[in-house]
C-alpha cells in the first residue's frame, strides 16, 4: 500500500511539473493609432476609460518607455513581425493595399520561429505588409494610370499570394491594409472571402447632413467618405458584403474562435491579432456608441477595450488564463494634433511631444502591457527602454531558441524584466523610424533626430538648416521629455557620438550579445 502510494505520489508530482513545464500560449493584441494617453493607467488626466487593459497592468507589467518599430503601421508591424527594422527594407513605389510583400521569403517571423517551437500560429486582423495580387490583365499595371474610377487590375477570385500563411502562420484571416485604405475585403489564408466587388461611394454616402469637415478632411478626395472628424476612409473596392462598421467585430470575433478551437487542444498556441482601431474610420460599437465623454473617439476607444476584455474573458473560460503570455500594445502613437489637444482636452500622447508619423517620441511612444499569472507574480512598472522589435528575441528566450545569424538582428529579448528585474536594461539604444523616413537614436537620456522639423505629421515637418545654426536635433530625455530644448550646438561631442553610432548600426545591423 505505502508503495502504491509513493508511486502515486511520484506520478502526480511528475504531472504537476509537466503541467508547470508546458509551453505558454501566446496572444499578441496590436492596436491600430492608440497613443500612450489612450490607456487609462498611463494617464493620470485621461478623458477614455479602458478597464479591461487597466487589469493587465493590475496583474502584470506595465512598461513606460516602450517604443514601435515605427511611426506609421507597416514599418511598425514589420519590425515587430521580423524583429528587424524597416529602414533596412529596399524601399518601393506603394498604393494602399495594394502593396508587394515588405517580408522576404527566408525572413525569420514571430510566426515561423514559434512554428519552430511546436505552436499552432495564428494572424487575425490588420496585416499591412503586403500581398501578391494577381491580374485580370497579366499585360496591364495593377493601378490603371488613370486611377479616377477607382478599380484596379486587381483579380479578386485569384489566390492570395505571400500573405501571412506563407510568412509562419498556421491560419489567417486578415484586412489587407488599414480601414481607410482600398481594398476592403477578407482575406481568409490565401483567398479573398468576398471577390465580388465594388465601389464604396457607391453604398456609403459621401458626406452625411450634418457633416462638417475638420483638419483631416485633407486626407480626403472629393469622392471619398468623409462624415465627422475621425469618421472617415478613402473611396475605393469593397467586396459587396464587406461592412465598415462590422469590420473589427468580425476580427475580434475571428480571434476569439482561434482561442477557442486551439485552446482546447494539447498543443500550444501563438495569436497575433492586429486590430483596426482607433486608426481611423472611428466606429464604436452600438454598445459603446454615447459611452464616452469623449464623443465617437472615447467611444472607439472603449470598443478597443472591450475587445480586449473579450479575449481575456475567453481565456479565463477555458482555463488558460494563468498559463497564457498577453501583450497589448500599439503599433505606434495617435495621430493626435494640436487642435484635437485644445479641442477635446485629451492629450492621446501623453508626456511626449509631437504625433504619429513623427520622429518626435509621440510617433514612437506607445502603451505596452504584458499579463502572465503563471510568472509574474506581482504587478509591476518598469521604465527600462524596450521596442516592439524586441518581442521576437523574447519570445526565441522564452521558448529556448537561438536566433539564426543575420535574423532579426535588431531585436533583444526582455525576458529579464518578465523574470522580475526591473532595473537592468536590455538595450543600451533604440532607433526611431518616422513616416518621412527619416532616423533618429537614443542610448541613455540622449535622443538624436538626424533632421529638424517633426519629419512626420506635425508640421514643420522639415526644416531647412540656415547658416550657423543646427542641422538636426538632440534633447536630454530625462530633463526634456518634451523635446523643447534643441542642445544640438552646446553638446557637439554628445552630437558625433550619436549620429556615428545610428550610421554604425546602419550600416552594420546590431552586434546582438551572445
Amino acid at each position: 500500500m505505502r508503495l502504491e502510494l509513493t508511486v502515486l505520489a511520484i506520478g502526480l508530482l511528475s504531472g504537476a511539473a509537466a503541467f508547470a513545464q508546458k509551453k505558454p500560449n501566446v496572444v499578441i493584441i496590436l492596436a491600430d493609432d492608440m497613443g500612450y494617453g489612450d490607456v487609462g493607467c498611463n494617464n493620470p488626466y485621461a478623458r477614455v476609460n479602458t478597464p479591461a487593459i487597466d487589469r493587465l497592468a493590475q496583474s502584470g507589467i506595465r512598461f513606460t518607455d516602450a517604443h514601435s518599430a515605427g511611426a506609421l503601421s507597416g514599418p511598425s508591424r514589420y519590425g515587430l513581425v521580423t524583429g528587424r527594422y524597416f529602414s533596412r527594407v529596399e524601399k518601393r513605389k506603394e498604393y494602399w493595399g495594394y502593396l508587394a510583400p515588405y517580408i522576404e521569403p527566408d525572413r525569420l517571423t514571430i510566426g515561423s520561429l514559434m512554428q519552430n517551437a511546436g505552436y499552432t500560429t495564428g494572424c487575425i486582423g490588420k496585416w499591412h505588409l503586403g500581398l501578391d495580387w494577381q491580374l485580370k490583365e497579366e499585360k496591364q499595371p495593377l493601378v490603371p494610370k488613370d486611377k479616377s474610377n477607382r478599380y484596379t487590375n486587381t483579380d479578386f477570385s485569384a489566390p492570395v499570394k505571400n500573405g501571412p500563411t506563407e510568412r509562419g502562420f498556421n491560419y489567417s484571416f486578415i484586412l489587407p491594409a488599414s480601414l481607410d485604405m482600398p481594398p476592403y475585403t477578407f482575406v481568409k489564408n490565401d483567398r479573398v472571402v468576398d471577390p465580388d466587388v465594388m465601389l464604396t461611394a457607391d453604398k456609403y454616402p459621401r458626406k452625411l447632413e450634418d457633416t462638417e469637415y475638420a483638419w483631416d478632411r485633407k486626407h480626403t478626395k472629393e469622392d471619398d467618405i468623409y462624415w465627422e472628424r475621425g469618421t472617415w476612409w478613402r473611396n475605393g473596392e469593397m467586396s459587396k458584403s464587406f461592412k465598415f462598421e462590422e469590420c473589427l467585430p468580425t476580427i475580434v470575433k475571428e480571434g476569439v474562435s482561434f482561442i477557442e478551437r486551439e485552446g482546447k487542444k494539447d498543443k500550444p498556441f501563438m495569436l497575433y491579432m492586429p486590430l483596426t482601431g482607433p486608426h481611423t474610420p472611428w466606429l464604436p460599437t452600438e454598445k459603446y456608441k454615447g459611452s464616452s465623454e469623449l464623443g465617437t473617439y472615447g467611444d472607439f476607444i472603449a470598443t478597443i477595450d472591450d475587445a480586449v476584455a473579450q479575449v481575456c474573458d475567453k481565456l479565463k473560460q477555458l482555463g488558460l488564463d494563468d498559463n497564457t503570455i498577453v501583450i497589448f500594445s500599439s503599433d505606434n502613437g495617435a495621430p493626435w494634433a494640436e487642435e484635437d489637444i485644445q479641442q477635446y482636452a485629451h492629450q492621446a500622447n501623453y508626456s511626449r511631444r509631437g504625433q504619429k508619423g513623427d520622429a518626435y517620441d509621440g510617433g514612437h511612444h506607445i502603451p505596452l502591457i504584458i499579463k502572465w499569472p503563471n510568472h509574474i507574480k506581482h504587478p509591476n512598472v518598469c521604465d527600462q527602454t524596450v521596442g516592439l522589435v524586441d518581442i521576437l528575441a523574447t519570445l526565441a528566450d522564452l521558448t529556448g531558441q537561438s536566433l539564426p545569424k543575420g535574423q532579426a538582428e535588431d531585436s533583444f529579448s526582455f525576458k529579464s524584466i518578465l523574470d522580475g528585474d526591473m532595473k537592468t536594461p536590455t538595450r543600451d539604444q533604440i532607433m526611431y523610424y518616422s513616416g518621412s523616413g527619416e532616423l533618429a537614436i537614443k542610448k541613455g537620456d540622449w535622443k538624436y533626430i538626424d533632421c529638424l522639423g517633426s519629419a512626420g505629421f506635425t508640421a514643420p515637418a522639415r526644416v531647412a538648416p540656415v547658416k550657423n545654426g543646427p542641422v538636426g536635433q538632440l534633447y536630454n530625455m530625462r530633463t526634456d521629455s518634451l523635446e523643447s530644448n534643441n542642445l544640438y550646438l552646446r553638446e557637439k561631442e554628445k552630437v558625433r557620438e550619436l549620429s556615428s553610432l545610428l550610421n554604425k548600426l546602419m550600416n552594420q545591423g546590431y552586434s546582438r550579445p551572445q
